[in-house]
């Protein structure tokens, strides 16, 4: 077994230029995930307040950036695991208090509303794989285990956003490297009418893909 993370020996580590706190409870943020930042900034900073749900949230790192460098926006964070919410909680109240609301979910199910963007890192992972990934030794499986196919939490979530997201609304969700082209025809069949790009990492792997409603 390797040795624990240095993230959690420490007890923070940095994303998009804050520390923000971590445990054993959430993922160690990863700088792959500020692309899904820098995309969702860019969003949501053409919309005069945006409402914007980070599912997945884990450790906050998303939710509260989000909430930090767009100030005009409404931004709640969900999670099934109270423990990570314990964590991204802690995190808003030092980086942005109040600006964040956080609440126990299973993906979207819990809400009616309807967001301009919908940001998600999900447990991608498929479990076969997952077994044999230093990861697995150290991070949550909660956060890391996408099933048989690792799409399976992904399938869910995107049915769940049919009715979540507004006409004009995104999705950004980050995905394994390995399964861009399976996520990307996911999310064509669950948004038929909207826009879809697969979006690489700067080392040139599948990392992210973009549903965009209203745009033709």
């Amino acid at each position: 077994m390797q040795g624990v993370p240095l993230p959690y020996v420490l007890g923070r580590w940095d994303f998009y230029g804050r520390t923000f706190s971590i445990t054993p409870d959430v993922l160690i943020p990863r700088p792959e995930t500020e692309l899904l930042v820098e995309h969702a900034l860019q969003h949501a900073g053409a919309i005069r307040q945006p409402l914007i749900i980070d599912v997945g949230t884990g450790s906050g790192a998303i939710a509260v950036t989000l909430a930090v460098e767009c100030p005009g926006a409404t931004v709640l964070g969900a999670d099934l695991s109270m423990a990570a919410l314990r964590v991204a909680h802690t995190n808003a109240q030092r980086l942005c208090p109040s600006k964040v609301s956080f609440f126990q979910a299973d993906l979207l199910a819990p809400f009616s509303t309807q967001f301009d963007l919908v940001c998600a890192n999900l447990p991608y992972i498929p479990r076969q794989e997952l077994d044999h990934l230093p990861v697995s030794q150290w991070e949550p499986k909660l956060a890391l285990d996408g099933g048989e196919s690792g799409l399976e939490v992904i399938c869910t979530f995107l049915e769940q956003a049919q009715t979540r997201l507004s006409p004009s609304g995104m999705i950004l969700l980050e995905i394994h490297a390995s399964l861009g082209a399976e996520t990307l025809a996911a999310a064509q069949a669950a948004f038929p009418s909207a826009q879809h790009q697969l979006i690489p990492d700067l080392a040139g792997l599948d990392r992210m893909v973009v549903i965009q409603q209203g745009r033709s």
